[in-house]
């Protein structure tokens, strides 16, 4: 402020002074009771290519490894993340904050389907009011000791993953895409913004990238190959894998029994949490 400044505002301050000039940090402080090691986003840059997916395979491969696992579902109009782990319970809320819900496999988990009365009502939210449900998913929720906190963000690069990348002391990212050219030009869009923020890109993961032939084990690539390893290569993203079709981890998303996928599909996505 300026010397003889009495105002709190600066927002209508004509004043060329150091506190204008000096960054703010809009960074949303944890609730008290939780101890998080490490906050990691997943984007994707369009929907539809397996974020949710993703980010669960994820948060079970970290849990398997004996880390203790927690996921921000802020994907707040399309969440999807409790059904996979088939959570269907109610949170509730103490004098400490909001206690998530946990799955079988420990991993504990925050989402608008928890919140509701009716898991089946749409969400029909203004960009300012989902923000706010985003930072208080972080500073509202008792998460407790937890070594991998995993943000499922929505498709885009829009108000909520400004929001967290801001407000969440965000990491790293991994983005996760599909095989079409297309896409591969819409994760150009997800790396810049991931670079414009600051936040380090911790690998590309191309889901439905192909079909294993039950006979010859060869794999199938029905979209043709993607040409996503090479955005990656160009920004100087070192790891890349591919997820390939599985009807069966299909199902199990279905039935909410995504803690037993099989090995080699974790063994993948295991590398992005080390």
């Amino acid at each position: 402020m300026a010397e003889n400044c009495t105002s709190t505002d600066c927002s209508s301050c004509g004043e060329d002074c150091a506190s204008r000039k000096a960054p703010q940090s809009f960074l949303e402080p944890a609730n008290a009771a939780s101890d998080i090691k490490k906050v990691i986003g997943v984007v994707s840059g369009k929907g539809g290519v397996g974020k949710s997916l993703v980010t669960s395979l994820m948060a079970v491969a970290a849990a398997k490894n004996g880390k203790k696992v927690g996921i921000l579902d802020a994907d707040i109009t399309g969440p999807s993340i409790p059904k996979m782990f088939g959570i269907d319970e109610s949170v509730y809320g103490t004098e400490l904050g909001i206690i998530p819900a946990v799955s079988a496999d420990g991993v504990r988990v925050i989402s608008t389907n928890l919140i509701l009365d009716d898991p089946g009502q749409p969400v029909v939210w203004r960009g300012p009011v989902i923000a706010g449900v985003v930072k208080q998913f972080w500073n509202e929720v008792v998460w407790g000791d937890i070594d991998y906190l995993f943000v499922d963000m929505p498709p885009g690069t829009g108000d909520v993953p400004l929001t967290v990348f801001q407000s969440l002391p965000v990491d790293g990212i991994v983005i996760v895409t599909s095989p079409q050219d297309l896409v591969s030009m819409v994760v150009e869009k997800a790396v810049r913004m991931a670079e414009l923020m600051n936040i380090p890109v911790l690998g590309i993961i191309e889901n439905m990238a192909y079909v294993e032939c039950p006979d010859c084990g060869k794999k199938i690539y029905i979209f043709g190959e993607g040409k996503t390893e090479e955005v990656a290569k160009r920004h100087g993203i070192t790891k890349f894998a591919r997820l390939p079709i599985k009807p069966e981890i299909a199902a199990l998303c279905d039935a909410g029994k995504i803690g037993q996928a099989d090995e080699a599909v974790l063994e993948t996505v295991k590398s992005f949490v080390e």
